[in-house]
C-alpha cells in the first residue's frame, strides 16, 4: 500500500530524507510534463524541475495542507517556468536572506508563500528610508542600480546595508524560515578540476569534481556535473579559483559576495553536493552566523560558487558519489575526458531558411544532437550516439537504460512556409526500441497558449512514433506553420534503449493558399 502524500510530507518535515525522495519519485513524471509544456525553451524543462523540487523541499514547513502536495508542487513548477521567461544573469549569492525572494522574482507568490512575503514586508518596512527606497526600486520595481541613487556605487552601498539588516531581522524574528537538515551522511572531499562552459561544442557547461584523496592504486573518482552555460562570470570564477584576487575588485562579483558575507558576520564552513531525490541534485551549505550554525540548501551553481569565493571545503555525499562518479586509473583525474572522442559535428552557426544535407552525403553537417541526456549529473553525455553511413543516420543508445532522451534535428526559419502546411517524411527502421522513437516536427510559436500537461499532446509538437522492432517503413508527419511561428524544427528522436535509423528524409511545403507564395 502506497504511503499518502500527506504522511510523506510530515515525515520529510521531521528530517526523513527517504520520505522526500519518495515524493520526488512519485511526482517527477508530472513535474517533467508540466515543465516541458510551460518552459519557454523545451531544453530548460530539466532545470525547471530541479528548481521546483528544491523550492518545494525548502518550503515544506509552510505547506498548509500536506495532502495537497501534488497541486502545490504543480504551482511551483509553473512559477519557475514563468520566471525563466525573464531570467536574470546568475547571482552568485541570493540577494535575499536564506533564499527568501519577494514576489517580483519572476512570478506571483502562491498561497503557501504569503507567510514568507509578509515576513519580508515587515522586514523591509523596518529599514531606514534610504535603504527601504533602494530595496523597493531594485527588487519590486526592477529598476537598474544607476536609477536608484545618484551613482551606481551609492546604490550598491544602500542595497548592501539593506541586505545585512534583512538577514539580521530574519535570523532574529523568524529563524524557522531558515531550513536545517537534521541528518548527515558520509561524504567524500572533492575539488574542482575542470570548469568548461562549452565542452566539445555541447550546449551545456561541464564542471568536474575529483576526490582529494587518491585510492590505493593512485587513481581517483571523478564526478561530472552539467550546468547551463549562461553566465560567463560564473565560469570564469570556477575556472580560476586560485587566481581570483588578480582581477579588479570592481569587476569581480565574487569579491563583493565575500565582503557581503564578512559584513553580515556569516562564515561558510562547508559546501556539500547532495540529492533530494532522483534527478534532483543540490548543494548543502553549512554556515556559521552570530546566533549559531545553520544549513542552507541551494542550487548547484550557487553552492559551487560559494565554495570558490569563501574557500570553504567542498564535498559530495557518498551515496551521490557512489552512484554517479567514475573511477579513474592513474594520477590524471581528467583522463576520461581527454580520451573521449570529440563530437563528429558542431552546432550550426546560424539558422538557415532551407533544410540541408538531408541525404547525409556530408556526414552529419547541418544536424544537431541534443536532448535531456546532455543535462544529467554523472557520465551521461554519451548515453546516446549518432553516426551517418550509406545515406542513413543511426541514432542509438549506448547504455541499456540511458538517461533522458535524444533528438537529432535541424532548425530552419519559417518565413518561406508561413500560412502553409509542411510535411516531414522519411524511412525509419527500429531495433528493440524500449520506449518511444520516431519523427518529430515542432513549430514553436510566439507567446503562450493553453496546452495539456502531456508534451505528446502539445499542439506545437507533432510525432510519427515507432516502437519495438520494425523494418524500413515510410513515415510522415504534417503540421501547419502559422503566421506567428518562430521556427521549424524537424528530426528523429529516441527515448530509451537500442536504436532507430532514418534515410531518404524530405521536408516538403504544401501549396500556398490561392496559389500565392513560393512553391
Amino acid at each position: 500500500m502506497d504511503i499518502p502524500d500527506g504522511d510523506l510530507v510530515r515525515l520529510a518535515r521531521d528530517g526523513d530524507p527517504a520520505a522526500f525522495r519518495l515524493l520526488v519519485e512519485r511526482h517527477l513524471p508530472m513535474a517533467r510534463a508540466r515543465a516541458a509544456r510551460l518552459c519557454p525553451q523545451p531544453d530548460d524543462a530539466d532545470d525547471a524541475v530541479q528548481d521546483a523540487f528544491l523550492q518545494a523541499f525548502l518550503a515544506l514547513g509552510r505547506l498548509r495542507d500536506p495532502d495537497r502536495f501534488a497541486g502545490w508542487l504543480g504551482g511551483i513548477v509553473a512559477n519557475v517556468c514563468r520566471a525563466q521567461r525573464r531570467r536574470a544573469p546568475l547571482t552568485l549569492l541570493g540577494d535575499w536572506p536564506e533564499n527568501l525572494h519577494p514576489a517580483s522574482a519572476g512570478s506571483l507568490p502562491s498561497a503557501e508563500d504569503l507567510d514568507r512575503a509578509d515576513v519580508l514586508s515587515r522586514a523591509v518596512a523596518g529599514l531606514p528610508p534610504g535603504q527601504r527606497q533602494a530595496v523597493t526600486r531594485f527588487y519590486y520595481a526592477d529598476q537598474p542600480e544607476d536609477q536608484i541613487a545618484g551613482t551606481t556605487g551609492a546604490a550598491k552601498a544602500s542595497l548592501h546595508k539593506a541586505r545585512r539588516r534583512l538577514r539580521e531581522y530574519i535570523t532574529a524574528h523568524r529563524p524557522d524560515l531558515i531550513p536545517v537538515t537534521s541528518r548527515r551522511t558520509p561524504m567524500t572531499a572533492v575539488r574542482i578540476v575542470l570548469a568548461d562552459p562549452w565542452p566539445q561544442g555541447q550546449p551545456v557547461g561541464l564542471v568536474v569534481l575529483a576526490d582529494t584523496a587518491p585510492a590505493g592504486n593512485g587513481g581517483h573518482r571523478v564526478l561530472p556535473i552539467r550546468l547551463p552555460a549562461r553566465d560567463s562570470r560564473f565560469w570564469r570564477l570556477l575556472a580560476r579559483p586560485d587566481g581570483r584576487d588578480q582581477e579588479h575588485q570592481e569587476d569581480d562579483p565574487g569579491q563583493m559576495t565575500g565582503r557581503l558575507l564578512d559584513a553580515a558576520g556569516i562564515t561558510v564552513t562547508a559546501v556539500t553536493v547532495t540529492d533530494l531525490g532522483p534527478a534532483v541534485t543540490a548543494t548543502r551549505v553549512d554556515i556559521a552566523v552570530p546566533g549559531g550554525t545553520r544549513q542552507v540548501t541551494t542550487r548547484l551553481a550557487e553552492g559551487l560558487a560559494l565554495a570558490v569565493i569563501t574557500g570553504a571545503p567542498l564535498a559530495v555525499d557518498d551515496p551521490v558519489m557512489d552512484r554517479l562518479a567514475e573511477p579513474v586509473t592513474g594520477p590524471d583525474p581528467l583522463s576520461p575526458f581527454r580520451s573521449r572522442p570529440q563530437a563528429p559535428f558542431r552546432p550550426p552557426g546560424h539558422t538557415r531558411f532551407e533544410p540541408r544535407n538531408l541525404a547525409f552525403t556530408d556526414g552529419l553537417h547541418g544536424w544537431q544532437l541534443d536532448g535531456t541526456f546532455l543535462r544529467q549529473a554523472g557520465f551521461h553525455d554519451q548515453d546516446y550516439s549518432c553516426t551517418a553511413e550509406d545515406g542513413r543516420v543511426i541514432l542509438a543508445a549506448t547504455e541499456p537504460e540511458p538517461a533522458g532522451f535524444a533528438v537529432l534535428g535541424q532548425e530552419i526559419e519559417p518565413d518561406d512556409y508561413r500560412g502553409r502546411a509542411v510535411t516531414f517524411r522519411a524511412d525509419l527502421r527500429a531495433t528493440d526500441v524500449a520506449d518511444r522513437a520516431g519523427l518529430v516536427l515542432r513549430i514553436p510559436r510566439q507567446g503562450r497558449r493553453p496546452a495539456p500537461p502531456d508534451p505528446w499532446h502539445d499542439p506545437e509538437n507533432h510525432f510519427a512514433p515507432v516502437s519495438g522492432t520494425s523494418d524500413w517503413t515510410r513515415r510522415e508527419v504534417t503540421a501547419q506553420v502559422p503566421a506567428d511561428a518562430i521556427s521549424i524544427i524537424f528530426g528523429v528522436f529516441l527515448n530509451g534503449g537500442r536504436q532507430i535509423e532514418l534515410r531518404n528524409a524530405e521536408l516538403d511545403p504544401h501549396p500556398a493558399p490561392n496559389g500565392s507564395g513560393r512553391a
